[in-house]
C-alpha cells in the first residue's frame, strides 16, 4: 500500500474513533443559580434553585445549604423539579444574615458525576 493511502486511511480511523468517543465537556454543569454566585441578599431566600445544562438524574443529584459556623441550614428536601428534569431545588430553614455555602453533586443522565459549591451572603436588616 502507498504511503499516501495507508495515511489517509489512518486519519480516517482516527476521525472515526474520536467522532464516536464521548467528549471530555459532556457532564452537566451549573449554567445559573438563584441566589447567584457570590450574590449579596437583603433578605434570605425560601429556596435554592441550581440550572444545569443537562438533565440529572434525580435520585443521584443532592444539594445543601451550610452556614459559616458549619451548620446545614436547609430543609433536607432537595429535588429535581418534575417540571425541569435539569434543576435541583432545596428549601432553607434558615433566614439569618450570614455567609452560606451551597454544596452539590449531581449525576447527569450522561453518567458523569459533577461536585461543586456555590457561595452567598444575607446582610443583616437595619432597624
Amino acid at each position: 500500500m502507498a504511503p499516501v493511502a495507508r495515511s489517509a486511511r489512518l486519519g480516517l480511523a482516527a476521525a472515526a474513533l474520536l467522532a464516536g468517543a464521548p467528549s471530555a465537556e459532556a457532564h452537566a454543569f451549573l449554567v445559573r443559580s438563584s441566589p447567584p454566585h457570590r450574590a449579596v441578599l437583603g433578605q434570605a431566600p425560601e429556596r435554592v434553585d441550581l440550572w444545569f445544562n443537562e438533565r440529572l438524574e434525580a435520585a443521584y443529584s443532592t444539594a445543601s445549604v451550610w452556614s459559616e459556623a458549619g451548620a446545614q441550614v436547609d430543609a433536607r428536601d432537595v429535588a429535581v423539579a418534575p417540571d425541569d428534569p435539569r434543576r435541583l431545588s432545596v428549601s432553607l430553614t434558615s433566614r439569618a444574615p450570614g455567609r452560606y455555602t451551597v454544596k452539590y453533586r449531581v449525576l447527569s443522565v450522561d453518567g458523569h458525576i459533577v461536585d461543586s459549591l456555590i457561595t452567598f451572603q444575607v446582610k443583616g436588616q437595619k432597624p
